[in-house]
């Protein structure tokens, strides 16, 4: 289906992505299996397209039939990383600046040993590409820089959740070229 709307979109589908449900939604980079998604689950969906030659990518998680125990208040928390992180990008910001955003974001909620990797990756003719947005990083934000924006808090054998953007840099400012909701999402 995402396939088929990307086609109908003009865009040339070419990444696996990820669909990875319960258990394996902790899994940041999962690879297929043979889970079947159950009610409850929380479900990462990660996936991107090619559009003439250049890549975007997405991940955004839901939970199948009901919202379950703590879902809701993670899925809040991993949501105000994004925001701020977003509200963060500056020119002249360092990458590890963003990544620290979010990550005390996370932390300070009492989730910071499940997030367990860099908040984000430049992206343009390839997927994942410079800059990447992490600890480490002190090259500065310039416009016309495109990468994205991915916090995520994974409690190993329960479930993962990850809510990634991928923002421009402008003159005026950083835009989401991401449009699509980031609300909690339950469905059938």
């Amino acid at each position: 289906m995402l396939r088929q709307y990307c086609q109908d979109e003009g865009m040339l589908a070419t990444a696996v992505g990820i669909v990875a449900s319960g258990e394996n939604s902790a899994l940041p980079h999962y690879k297929t299996g043979g889970k079947l998604i159950a009610k409850g689950d929380a479900v990462v969906i990660d996936f991107g397209a090619d559009y003439k030659g250049y890549q975007t990518d997405m991940t955004r998680t839901v939970a199948v039939k009901s919202i379950f125990g703590e879902f809701k208040d993670i899925y809040q928390i991993v949501l105000e990383a994004n925001n701020r992180a977003f509200e963060a990008v500056r020119v002249g910001a360092t990458y590890e600046s963003i990544d620290a955003v979010a990550r005390n974001v996370i932390s300070d909620a009492g989730y910071g040993q499940y997030f367990t990797h860099r908040l984000g990756h430049g992206i343009g003719l390839d997927v994942h590409e410079h800059p990447y947005i992490v600890k480490g990083n002190q090259d500065t934000i310039k416009v016309g820089n495109v990468f994205s924006d991915e916090p995520g808090i994974y409690i190993k054998g329960r479930f993962g959740i990850r809510i990634e953007d991928i923002i421009a840099v402008t003159g005026e400012g950083p835009v989401r070229l991401t449009d699509v909701t980031r609300e909690i999402k339950i469905v059938d």
